[in-house]
């Protein structure tokens, strides 16, 4: 399963980036304003170091959206489209994506909803997982549904649980065979934190230098290993290698 970043703070995903776990960025046009950026500049800034960035369409009408989709998706290669699950979202999503643009259908939220996404050709649908919670229902059953159902149906649209809210909800996503989880930079940190994995490495430092300094060793692990300080095994193959010395000549007498 692919991680997204949701979000349109470029620092958060640089990090991401910087530590190798992403491989995307879900936005739209409020999370940009909310990071005080304008739509189109913040758009291209992140396309230049992630691929698969969604931008959102603001329009309501289908050829508004289209126009809209057009001119987002012109902004870089690495643009997808993102349009809403509305008749005039799917209309537009569906010209567009005739044109080869990308389309990510949002606000899905039923298995016969993604089923209209794949119709029109949707690179991605996005179940919105969080707020099914919210209305009491089990928004993760309704990722693995539509993944059971694209499946079954061999749909080739991919998966994108989104609404994400904590850890769990990505292990669930992963569980239900989403292609995708897109969550907030805060949850995604949670995905490295687990108490035995701080423990262990504590200890594993301390084992280290406390054998290196029984060993007479330097107790800093950063410090440089001196040319004298050489492993036994280096030692007796030094030994085995150095030339016998040759007998001197018998002293006539």
């Amino acid at each position: 399963m692919k991680l997204f970043l949701d979000t349109a703070i470029y620092e958060e995903i640089e990090q991401a980036v910087n530590w190798g776990v992403l491989d995307g960025v879900t936005t739209n046009p409020t999370l940009i304003a909310k990071a005080g950026h304008e739509h189109e500049e913040q758009v291209k800034r992140i396309c230049q170091i992630i691929g698969n960035v969604s931008a959102e369409v603001v329009s309501e009408k289908k050829d508004d959206m289209v126009v809209e989709g057009r001119r987002l998706a012109a902004w870089h290669k690495n643009v997808i489209v993102k349009v809403p699950l509305t008749p005039d979202g799917l209309a537009a999503g569906k010209v567009l994506a005739g044109e080869g643009i990308r389309i990510n259908v949002t606000l899905c939220f039923s298995v016969n909803q993604a089923l209209l996404a794949a119709a029109i050709g949707a690179y991605i649908v996005s179940p919105f997982a969080g707020r099914l919670d919210d209305i009491n229902e089990d928004g993760m059953r309704v990722v693995a549904d539509i993944v059971a159902a694209y499946r079954q149906q061999e749909i080739k649209t991919k998966v994108l649980a989104a609404s994400i809210r904590n850890p769990m909800h990505v292990t669930q996503a992963a569980l239900a065979g989403a292609d995708i989880a897109t969550m907030p930079f805060g949850v995604l940190k949670m995905l490295f934190q687990h108490p035995l994995t701080e423990a262990g490495q504590k200890k594993f430092l301390e084992d280290y230098r406390q054998a290196r300094a029984a060993s007479g060793g330097k107790a800093d692990g950063g410090a440089r290993v001196q040319p004298d300080d050489r492993s036994d095994y280096r030692k007796t193959q030094e030994t085995k290698t150095a030339p016998t010395p040759r007998p001197e000549p018998a002293t006539k007498r």
